[in-house]
């Protein structure tokens, strides 16, 4: 038996459905646990981040994107114990390609102005 396994049904379903060039999930429930909210809680697999990569994002905004992840995770929210918390970050493989660029160029540039002081 698994000792995460809403975190495994998550990938899952997201896997299966968007088929992700990347898929990161954190659980952050440790963070949470002694929120009023959680008192009492047996899960600890409740506050989530989530990173998704995926072709199936194309043309569509953020809340769109937002909603499809929401849609394939409905009955892990809905349940009493379940997800509790979910932040998402959900891009295409451009954009995700465009951030990876603009990373690199800002280290280089923080490289610089390191190297001139």
């Amino acid at each position: 038996m698994s000792m995460t396994p809403v975190e495994d049904a998550m990938r899952l379903k997201i896997s299966e459905a968007l088929k992700p060039s990347t898929l990161e999930i954190y659980n952050d429930s440790h963070l949470h646990a002694h929120h009023k909210a959680m008192q009492g809680a047996t899960s600890r697999e409740t506050h989530f981040r989530v990173v998704v990569t995926s072709e199936a994002f194309k043309s569509k905004m953020q809340p769109a994107r937002h909603r499809m992840v929401y849609s394939l995770l409905k009955e892990d929210l809905e349940r009493a114990g379940g997800i509790h918390a979910l932040q998402l970050r959900t891009r295409t493989p451009e954009e995700e390609e465009k951030s990876a660029v603009r990373t690199t160029e800002e280290k280089v540039k923080q490289t610089a102005e390191v190297e001139h002081q």
